[in-house]
C-alpha cells in the first residue's frame, strides 16, 4: 500500500493501484502523489511488467480533482507544488512509463478522473462508465491534459463537443469515439482488466518499452518521425526477445521473452 487513500497489489506481473477516497475517489494531493509513485515505482520493478489503475467501490472511477483544495488554489493560486502541478506531473509518470498503463474505469470517470484515463495507454470501461469534462459549467477548462490529449484520441469535433458542452458521455458512445479500447460487462471487468494485463505481460519487454516511447513522438513531422521509428527498430532488434520472437514463429512454438 503507498498511501491509506491509494492501495497497491501484485497479481504475477500485473501489478494493481485502486484509489480508495470515498465517496467519489476524487484527485486530492494525496491521491495523486500517491498514483504517482505507485506508478514509479512499479516501473523500477522489474517483477512487473503491466500496470492497471481503478477506482474502489462500484460507482466511481474518479470524479476528478478533490474540490475543496480546487477552491483553495483557485483563492489563494499556487504557482508551484498545488493541485494542478501536482496533477500535470501524476499524469506525466502515467503517459510516459515504460511499461503498458491501463485505466480499468469502473463508473464514473469526471473531470481530472476522465483525464486519468486518458493518460493511461489503453482503457478498458465497465458498459456503465460514463465520462465527462464539466470544467466550462465551473467557468474552467481543463488542466490535466483534457484539452490535447483527448482531441488526439477522438479527433477535433468531438472532443470540442464533450469539452464546450461539458455533457455526459455514456460508455457505448465513448468506445464508438475510440476513447475506450475495450467494453465489458461490471462482473467481469477486474477478471478481463486481469486478462488483458497479463497477455500484456506476456510480451517482450523491451518492444514494449520501446513502441511506447515510438508512440509519444507522433507529433513529429513525417521526416522525423520516419527517423525515430527507425532508430526504435534498430534498438529492439539487437535484442534476444527479438531473436528469439522470430525463432519461435518459424518453429511454431511460444516464445519466452525474457526481457534481455
Amino acid at each position: 500500500m503507498t498511501n491509506h487513500v491509494v492501495e497497491c497489489a501484485t497479481e504475477g506481473a500485473l501489478g494493481w493501484i485502486t484509489i480508495n477516497h470515498p465517496p467519489a475517489n476524487t484527485l486530492s494531493a494525496e491521491v495523486l502523489t500517491g498514483i504517482c509513485e505507485a506508478v514509479e515505482r512499479y516501473d523500477a520493478d522489474t517483477g512487473v511488467r503491466t500496470i492497471a489503475i481503478t477506482g474502489g467501490g462500484r460507482r466511481f472511477f474518479s470524479a476528478g480533482a478533490h474540490l475543496p483544495a480546487l477552491r483553495d488554489e483557485l483563492v489563494s493560486p499556487t504557482q508551484s507544488g498545488g493541485l494542478l502541478s501536482i496533477g500535470l506531473h501524476a499524469m506525466k509518470s502515467i503517459e510516459e512509463c515504460g511499461k503498458p498503463v491501463i485505466a480499468v474505469i469502473n463508473g464514473v470517470a469526471a473531470g481530472g478522473g476522465c483525464e486519468l484515463a486518458l493518460a493511461c495507454h489503453l482503457r478498458l470501461a465497465s458498459t456503465k462508465a460514463t465520462f465527462c469534462q464539466p470544467e466550462i459549467r465551473l467557468g474552467l477548462v481543463p488542466g490535466w491534459g483534457g484539452i490535447h490529449r483527448l482531441p488526439r484520441i477522438i479527433g477535433d469535433g468531438r472532443a470540442l463537443d464533450w469539452i464546450l458542452t461539458g455533457r455526459t458521455i455514456g460508455a457505448q458512445e465513448a468506445h464508438a469515439a475510440g476513447l475506450v479500447s475495450r467494453l465489458v460487462e461490471p462482473g467481469s471487468l477486474r477478471d478481463k482488466a486481469a486478462e488483458l494485463g497479463q497477455k500484456l505481460a506476456s510480451l517482450p519487454p523491451v518492444a514494449i518499452r520501446v513502441a511506447l516511447r515510438a508512440l509519444r513522438q507522433r507529433s513529429l513531422n513525417p521526416q522525423q518521425g520516419e527517423a525515430f521509428e527507425a532508430e526504435a527498430f534498430a534498438e529492439v532488434a539487437k535484442t534476444f526477445d527479438a531473436k528469439e520472437g522470430v525463432a519461435a514463429f518459424f518453429e511454431k512454438r511460444q516464445p519466452e521473452f525474457t526481457g534481455a
